[in-house]
């Protein structure tokens, strides 16, 4: 039973998860991070003083607090267009690296070709 965990717990698929897992948690701080600590106070800064609120997290409407909404709709946009970029990126670098792998096989002899080649050589000696 041990080594069967040992064998699932290293598997290069759950190492592979535990690095995004990680990873998504680090990018998630970036993206929390650029919302708060940017994007509201250079951009948003005047549509919150129009609303009387210093924060993000404070807007409300009848008693609704929607403004940690509108911040993780935030975080959201930036987080699905980023993967949106990553995906298409890593995408193109498949097909290229696809359309490398035909491009060497069809520049390399046929199996019909190295025997006929082989046998020339043969009948030369």
């Amino acid at each position: 039973m041990v080594k069967e965990l040992r064998d699932f717990l290293f598997r290069g698929n759950i190492l592979d998860l535990a690095v995004a897992v990680i990873l998504g948690a680090a990018f998630n701080a970036i993206v929390t991070s650029l919302v708060g600590d940017i994007i509201t106070p250079l951009i948003l800064k005047p549509a919150l003083k129009a609303a009387g609120v210093e924060k993000i997290a404070d807007l409300a409407w009848n008693g609704v607090a929607y403004g940690s909404f509108l911040s993780a709709v935030i975080n959201f946009l930036i987080v699905g267009t980023t993967l949106f970029f990553i995906v298409k990126a890593a995408n193109k670098a498949i097909s290229l690296s696809k359309k490398e792998e035909a491009d060497k096989e069809a520049d390399a002899p046929t199996q019909e070709e190295l025997l006929t080649e082989i046998r020339d050589l043969l009948a030369n000696k």
